[in-house]
């Protein structure tokens, strides 16, 4: 089995924190870019996060801009999404997914997607 895992989702009120982890299961991570997207129900999915594969460049949506990180460990083959100061328009299915690089950040180019984890921004 080829995929990621996502995992670290949760009910948070507006403004606070929540840490997500991607963590690969049947490759390793090691030389593929990393995308992190969300998903409303109804709707396309969106790529919000990029990273590349030795993690010098990152590339963030408009959107989570000065409130999210990208970063990743090699070594322990697992992806990271920080977001901070999370609104309830952040509500979604989060997840992560190998493309071939990240100048360009479409959600058609990516593989390896696993099941995602909910994130749900509410009072």
């Amino acid at each position: 089995q080829v995929q990621f895992v996502e995992s670290g989702g949760g009910l948070v009120q507006p403004g606070g924190s929540l840490r997500l982890s991607c963590a690969a299961r049947g490759f390793g991570l090691t030389g593929w870019p990393v995308g992190w997207f969300r998903q409303v129900p109804g709707e396309r999915r969106v790529g919000i996060a990029c990273i590349s594969n030795r993690g010098s460049t990152t590339n963030y949506a408009d959107s989570v801009k000065g409130r999210f990180t990208i970063s990743r460990d090699n070594v322990g083959n697992t992806a990271y999404l920080q977001m901070n100061n999370l609104k309830p328009e952040d509500t979604a299915v989060y997840y992560c997914a190998t493309g071939p690089g990240c100048s360009q950040f479409y959600a058609v180019n990516f593989r390896n997607w696993g099941q995602g984890t909910q994130v749900t921004v509410s009072s």
